[in-house]
């Protein structure tokens, strides 16, 4: 079936510690193009070790881009990253074909591929009041909050999130209506193809691998790096794994040992949530890291 684009996007996609980057160059080396980063964390510049970044000689091997663009001090969205991405894709298909995007960050994918719901503005001082109340009273609290306020959202959306349910209530309390309430449900049409790629692997050999990284963190200056960004801890690119684990150690409520085992306990958790959201889009074809050639197989429709 031909086609019906002359330009397309391979979105590569799948958990954490995965294989992703790997890929992405692998693909992007065969079609002689770029990379974009679909990672809501990997575009701070104070981020580097806890993000995972891709090493020196990945970003050489192939151009990227959405990597260590931004401050953590910039408020970055999903609504940002849709409009810096399709500026960025029109920019690379002066040159290329096939552009490769790539990522863990399920909200920023279906961004760039269906477009986001518009939401109102919000107050700057009800988003900072938020995120102080809940880093003083937790999750339960929130949780607490948006059922009160919000009694739909409570129901239907993500409850066990604290990033989607901060977000839900500065929409309820800004607008007095539920996030919910403005989705349009209908998907933005882009003018390229988009061919959807997840990277999966057997949990235990996922498990294994988040396991290492995390050591790895550690050993190549994690901690260091976490302490480089204290003055910033209030931040919502902070409010991460990795981050949140030896902030807590560095505050004395915790061992550093028990902190690591938490860093690989929350990334195996955000893993299965990663999972969870991408299993729910029937256009990823899935695929383990190692098939690189099915990959570019899959894509011959479209004359890859």
């Amino acid at each position: 079936m031909p086609a019906p684009f002359s330009k397309t996007v391979i979105v590569v996609c799948g958990p954490t510690a995965v294989g992703k980057t790997s890929v992405a160059i692998q693909l992007a080396k065969r079609l002689h193009s770029e990379i974009i980063s679909a990672d809501s964390r990997q575009c701070f510049k104070e981020l580097n070790i806890g993000v995972a970044r891709p090493s020196i000689e990945e970003l050489r091997t192939v151009p990227h881009h959405f990597i260590a663009t931004h401050s953590i001090q910039e408020e970055v969205t999903a609504a940002y990253f849709e409009q810096y991405a399709l500026q960025k894709i029109n920019e690379l298909f002066v040159k290329y074909d096939y552009v490769v995007l790539a990522g863990g960050t399920g909200l920023y994918i279906k961004a760039f591929c269906e477009g986001l719901d518009e939401i109102p503005k919000i107050d700057i001082s009800i988003r900072e009041n938020i995120i102080r109340k809940y880093e003083k009273h937790g999750l339960e609290w929130l949780q607490n909050e948006i059922a009160q306020k919000d009694p739909q959202y409570f129901t239907e959306g993500e409850v066990k999130n604290p990033q989607r349910i901060m977000r839900a209530l500065e929409v309820v309390e800004s607008t007095g209506k539920s996030i919910l309430s403005f989705r349009k449900n209908e998907k933005a049409k882009r003018d390229f193809n988009i061919i959807k790629i997840g990277i999966e692997l057997p949990k235990e050999i996922l498990q294994h691998n988040i396991n290492t990284r995390v050591d790895a963190m550690m050993q190549n200056g994690l901690l260091e790096e976490v302490i480089s960004v204290i003055p910033y801890r209030q931040l919502n690119a902070l409010q991460t794994v990795g981050y949140a684990e030896l902030f807590d150690f560095l505050d004395g409520k915790t061992s550093l040992d028990k902190a690591i085992e938490l860093i690989k306990i929350h990334t195996r958790q955000y893993a299965k949530r990663q999972m969870t959201w991408f299993r729910k889009d029937k256009e990823i074809q899935w695929f383990t890291p190692t098939e690189i050639e099915k990959i570019i197989l899959q894509g011959k429709g479209f004359a890859l």
